[in-house]
């Protein structure tokens, strides 16, 4: 505050109170006047929760299942790995993966594998997600995931929520490879993006069946039974649904790659242990 105006007031205090108020404020300008940060992660608590008995590791219920686990890496809608996922694991309820592995099975007869991107998701990573929809200045990723969808608008449309059912443990976002399963190649951090709306040939490439859309694409087109999907694609997502339905899971209408094992385990319990082996350390062990 310049000194004439810093004076002035003094002079107008009533109180050697309201005179030292005003220093402090004075004192604080310049840190006010810097520039806002970019939110961080939301912090994590010191002692990290574990596991129920109730949940597994899927791949010592069925090692089979190919694991694409997405949110460890940067190639995700946020462009980072996201909060909670310290190892490339599926976490599930009991009966969730013994689910699993009965519809693996039976695509197994048929020359196919279920392949996972997220299983349990710890509350702590929602958080992050919420985080990151309300920083609109972050947008590196939105070329790929939501080229046609103002990110101011993303918690309105549903695309992103203060929780999700995947924290309750018994829902899963998969797909399926044709096998034998090709390798897909790494995302390389800033490469070009290209949306993930677009043919096959221009969508970063993925070895799993075309179903009209990338993973985690927000947009339209990804609704399971969005009548613009025909042919080929409309065909793969009706196996991949036919198949999980069977098996006791219910797809969530807007993602086709979103499916939750029914009855839950635990239908309203938002868990918020790390996504690692040693979330289920103590476990007793069963089948």
């Amino acid at each position: 505050m310049p000194r004439p105006i810093l004076a002035a007031a003094l002079r107008g205090a009533a109180t050697v109170a309201a005179a030292a108020a005003l220093l402090a404020v004075t004192a604080l300008s310049p840190a006010a006047a810097a520039p806002a940060a970019r939110p961080a992660p939301p912090s994590t608590p010191a002692h990290d929760p574990k596991a129920p008995e109730e949940f597994v590791a899927l791949r010592d219920v069925d090692p089979t299942v190919l694991q694409e686990m997405r949110y460890i890496t940067p190639h995700n809608f946020m462009g980072v790995p996201v909060t909670g996922y310290r190892a490339p694991i599926c976490l599930l309820t009991r009966d969730a993966a013994r689910a699993l592995h009965r519809a693996q099975r039976s695509f197994l007869r048929r020359g196919y594998s279920l392949k996972v991107y997220d299983c349990y998701r710890p509350q702590r990573a929602v958080n992050h997600f919420v985080a990151w929809a309300k920083d609109l200045g972050d947008q590196r990723m939105k070329g790929e995931f939501y080229p046609l969808v103002d990110k101011s608008m993303l918690f309105r449309d549903g695309y992103i929520a203060e929780k999700s059912g995947h924290s309750r443990g018994s829902t899963v976002d998969l797909t399926l490879v044709r096998l034998p399963a090709p390798p897909t190649r790494p995302y390389v951090p800033g490469e070009p993006l290209t949306p993930c709306y677009g043919p096959r040939a221009a969508r970063f490439p993925d070895n799993s069946l075309d179903m009209g859309t990338g993973f985690d694409c927000f947009d339209t087109l990804a609704h399971t039974l969005d009548p613009r999907i025909t042919g080929v694609q409309r065909a793969n997502r009706l196996l991949l649904k036919d198949g999980l339905e069977r098996a006791g899971f219910v797809n969530y209408a807007a993602e086709w790659w979103h499916y939750t094992f029914t009855p839950e385990t635990f239908p309203d319990t938002y868990f918020d242990f790390p996504v690692s082996r040693r979330s289920l350390t103590g476990h007793r062990p069963r089948g």
